[in-house]
């Protein structure tokens, strides 16, 4: 599994303070009546009252046109959804972007299994065409259309737009660790520009871009392609996604995994500084290996050592930035921390992180602003994905703004310094984000039970950077049917990076729907 996609199902990190880093029958379900329309409220926000039936029944009935994508063995549709699902018959709506890829035999076909890559901000598309639909293991694509969908407000389904290419250039350079007024008035007026480009471009979706909305758009999927139930492979952000879906519709669950858990009852601020606390065990467990190899430029020594070599790396580059080779992105302390968070994501892209440190602190910071490009997802011609924007859009819709203001990042700062001396104060600041955004959250933290769904299986990974294993402890145990399978490992994720107890576990469940033991360890 190549670290470029890693990089892209996790959503961003320091300026979106988010997680994370993107088929099937032709026929609908025609009219399935309003029972079949009708969710489990559970555990939606109170601001999402459930959809009309009647007026969602067209939705359903619509019959998705394939075409070819371009990409030899994909297929490619548009899906019709409600702009607003509290009120479904406005006649507005959005376009949400589906591919899928037929099972290949032979064997009997299962359905759909939907895969999402996380983010918020992910491409499934993406993820689908470059990844899960052709490297998922040969026995599950053989029974299964693989499908994905790119989630209302990110890249093909009505996109959320903000910053063009060159003021994001300046917007990821903006110094995320401030040391006095100035410097937190800057970043401050960063974060209102960027939400206020946001409003401009995005404003009729902005209030429409929620997990909740996302999950009730994955059932209409489902209905559309004509599944009874919805079989689904989800990782990081979505794993909130499918677990939303599970709490809405437990009745529609099929087989769900969700690998590299979140934690949906943890709050912003709690879950930031878990997160935070998450990429220090990650740069630890990193630390601890460059100090075995030779060409490790942060030198010998316990991890404590190490750490603090790049600590006072990242204090020159915030002083004094190194050239790139592009003058105008010198590479300063937030692309280097940027470009750092990016490699901790997978173990294979240590030995690229060693060579881009060393030429860092030789004065050729390349190295780490291609790995911190690889993560905001910016090409080489200066545009950008909308990963950004999406991601900051669904997380501030989600949940209320960890911070009232700056004041509240000062005083907060101790707590994350301690979870993390290395990226604490950078991964706090950037927190700060959601706290001008112009739309109001609609959710809010809460246990997801799925009362009376199939059996879930939960994926968490040890020393996972982006999402913490006590996160997928604690959505295993708040989900009536989760089943835990731990991976014992780093990086983030645990499904097709090589663990075949992991691999095997998971693929029998997929195929025969024998879910592991509870508390099954790898």
């Amino acid at each position: 599994m190549d670290t470029s996609r890693l990089l892209r199902t996790t959503g961003t990190v320091i300026a979106a303070a988010g997680l994370l880093l993107s088929g099937c029958t032709s026929g609908g379900l025609g009219d399935p009546g309003a029972a079949a329309l009708s969710p489990s409220e559970s555990g939606a926000s109170s601001a999402q009252p459930s959809p009309d039936a009647a007026a969602l029944r067209p939705y359903y009935a619509q019959k998705l046109t394939w075409r070819d994508c371009g990409v030899p063995g994909f297929q490619c549709s548009t899906m019709k959804a409600p702009l607003d699902y509290a009120n479904p018959g406005s006649g507005q709506d959005v376009e949400i972007a589906v591919s899928r890829r037929t099972a290949t035999g032979p064997g009997k076909r299962l359905g759909s299994l939907v895969v999402n890559p996380g983010g918020p901000g992910g491409s499934g598309i993406g993820y689908l065409q470059a990844y899960a639909g052709i490297g998922y293991p040969a026995a599950v694509r053989a029974r299964y259309d693989m499908v994905s969908f790119d989630p209302r407000g990110v890249e093909r389904s009505s996109p959320v737009e903000c910053l063009g290419g060159p003021a994001m250039d300046k917007y990821t350079q903006v110094d995320q660790t401030p040391d006095d007024p100035a410097e937190k008035a800057k970043l401050v007026a960063a974060f209102k520009e960027f939400a206020q480009a946001c409003e401009a471009k995005s404003g009729r979706v902005l209030p429409h871009v929620s997990t909740v909305d996302a999950a009730r758009d994955m059932d209409l999927l489902r209905g559309v392609l004509g599944d009874e139930k919805l079989h689904y492979v989800g990782a990081s952000y979505g794993t909130m996604l499918g677990a939303t879906y599970a709490d809405l519709f437990p009745d529609r669950v099929g087989r769900l995994v969700l690998d590299g858990a979140m934690d949906p009852s943890r709050p912003a601020l709690e879950m930031n500084r878990d997160q935070t606390e998450g990429f220090e065990t990650a740069f630890t467990s990193f630390a601890k290996d460059c100090a075995k190899q030779p060409d490790c430029p942060l030198g010998k020594g316990d991890p404590d050592a190490v750490a603090d070599r790049l600590k006072e790396l990242f204090r020159k580059l915030d002083a004094q930035p190194v050239a790139t080779g592009d003058p105008n992105r010198p590479l300063g302390e937030a692309l280097a921390a940027t470009g750092v968070i990016a490699a901790l994501y997978d173990e294979a892209a240590w030995p690229q992180l060693r060579e881009a440190l060393s030429s860092a602190m030789n004065g050729d910071g390349s190295g780490l602003l291609s790995l911190s490009d690889s993560y905001y997802e910016r090409e080489a011609d200066g545009t950008y994905a909308n990963l950004m924007s999406a991601n900051a859009a669904v997380n501030c819709i989600d949940q209320p703004a960890a911070f009232s203001g700056p004041e509240a990042v000062d005083r907060a700062l101790p707590s994350f310094e301690k979870a993390s001396p290395v990226f604490g104060a950078g991964l706090a600041w950037a927190a700060l984000n959601c706290t001008y955004w112009p739309v109001k959250a609609t959710g809010k933290a809460r246990e997801l039970t799925a009362k009376g769904a199939a059996p879930i299986v939960v994926v968490g990974t040890t020393r996972d950077p982006a999402t913490p294993y006590k996160w997928a402890q604690a959505l295993a145990g708040q989900l009536e049917s989760g089943t835990l399978l731990t991976y014992d490992g780093d990086g983030h994720t645990a499904y097709g990076r090589g663990s075949e107890c992991i691999d095997t576990a998971i693929n029998r469940y997929l195929l025969e729907g024998k879910p592991p033991q509870d508390g099954k360890k790898c």
